[in-house]
């Protein structure tokens, strides 16, 4: 008996070892920095002028302030989670879920809404991508017209390479040059924003829509695309895994020590993209930010290859957990051996599959908005909070409960709102749009 246990936990240790998340335990607290940023500061800071300008000023700036402080306790709450049982380290999401509800809910509860949530921004990111691509190319070469689908699977071929790096600090240089590259393009978009300047008598602050149910199904839609923006939670327990722990040194201090750097710089990212975008462009401001702008050309052109970094990076991020699940499903219950050839054509699969969903459905605002409402809302704002309450179980109306039901109240209204508005979006921009034009 005592063999067959050491013999499951020899296989244990060993799939541990090969599977990417937990491969590398040799994290530094600054790869927590840039991993967290590389999640969080990606494509959706290019929607959030846009956003603003469905909910106008006051209820903008309400909705992105809270969001900053809400996604900040939820991130502090699962890095305080990852090791709350002494000698167990709950290196995955679901893992956590498991804890609290049980082995088989505990799944059900956080795999759908994760894997959601990682598949979901790796489509948008390949939409992102390439869009950005055909902007340069644009810009570059006016008179010539070329299928947005071509420049996707450009970009989505760089993913056929890169995504056969084994773990998560295999990608630190990449997320790293993603890191830099998202501050640079947020950096260029608002002072871009501010070189243009505010237009006299051209810009309005109405909110769109030309009658009071479009506008009110805008303002639910664009409260999905805040929740898109704060969006690194889905891998913050695979990213404090790579960080070593000893009972002395917990990963918790190192791990949050990057998580707050990483939250300075998404607000100075967040807010003056958003809040200076809007202030220049009113309600005529793109689903893209970069869009919108014209000038200086090089700047554009800059910003633009900023964002193909950054998305490379952020794409490698939250893949790195989709391979993770996969190939772990794939050896424990369907008994493949872990193998190099195993993890070759999984991740060449997944690549092919997001790239061919990101060519047949490149609607850029509405994804924002449906995903970040229908998948992001739950596993960060809410998602969390009863976690907690269901481990800790704070005394009924003490600050922690009362807390924690605020946020799970929020992150129920945006679940239920957002993607009610994004969907109708969709169906909007569906209508003229011919399939892998």
């Amino acid at each position: 008996m005592a063999a067959v246990e050491s013999s499951g936990k020899k296989k244990e240790k060993d799939l541990n070892e090969w599977l990417p998340v937990t491969s590398s335990r040799n994290g530094k607290w600054w790869y927590s920095t840039f991993h967290n940023v590389t999640a969080m500061v990606g494509a959706g800071v290019l929607g959030l002028p846009y956003a603003m300008s469905e909910l106008g000023w006051g209820p903008g700036v309400t909705v992105m302030v809270l969001s900053w402080i809400i996604t900040l306790y939820t991130l502090w709450q699962m890095v305080e989670m990852h090791e709350m049982v002494p000698g167990k380290r709950f290196d995955r999401y679901h893992e956590l879920g498991q804890h609290a509800f049980g082995q088989k809910l505990g799944l059900w509860v956080v795999v759908p809404q994760q894997l959601m949530v990682e598949v979901g921004v790796n489509i948008v990111y390949m939409i992102t991508g390439g869009k950005s691509l055909k902007k340069i190319h644009d810009i570059v070469r006016p008179n010539q017209s070329i299928r947005l689908t071509y420049f996707i699977m450009i970009f989505g071929s760089v993913h056929f390479f890169l995504s056969h790096l084994p773990n998560f600090n295999s990608i630190s240089g990449i997320s790293l040059a993603a890191a830099i590259m998202s501050v640079g393009y947020s950096t260029i978009a608002w002072v871009a924003s501010v070189h243009k300047g505010i237009g006299e008598g051209e810009v309005k602050y109405v909110a769109r829509g030309s009658n009071n149910s479009e506008r009110l199904f805008g303002f639910f839609s664009a409260l999905g695309d805040v929740a898109f923006a704060f969006a690194g939670h889905n891998v913050v327990l695979e990213i404090q895994a790579t960080i070593p722990s000893t009972p002395e040194k917990p990963s918790k201090k190192p791990m949050m020590k990057g998580v707050i750097i990483a939250y300075i710089v998404v607000a100075l990212c967040y807010f003056p993209v958003a809040f200076l975008g809007y202030a220049v462009f009113g309600r005529n401001v793109e689903d893209n930010i970069l869009i919108s702008l014209e000038k200086p050309v090089w700047l554009i052109i800059a910003a633009n290859i900023f964002v193909v970094i950054h998305v490379i990076g952020s794409y490698q991020v939250f893949a790195m957990g989709v391979f993770d699940m996969v190939e772990s499903f794939l050896v424990k219950k369907m008994k493949f051996n872990p193998t190099r050839l195993l993890r070759i054509v999984t991740r060449t699969i997944y690549v092919a599959v997001t790239m061919g969903l990101a060519i047949s459905f490149p609607f850029f605002g509405g994804l924002l908005g449906f995903f970040g409402g229908f998948a992001f809302a739950p596993t960060t704002y809410y998602l969390p909070c009863i976690i907690w309450l269901a481990v800790h179980k704070p005394k009924r109306f003490s600050l922690s409960w009362c807390i924690n039901w605020i946020c799970i109240v929020v992150g129920v209204l945006l679940m239920i709102l957002a993607p009610i508005g994004a969907l109708r979006m969709i169906i909007l921009q569906a209508k003229d749009y011919k399939f892998f034009s």
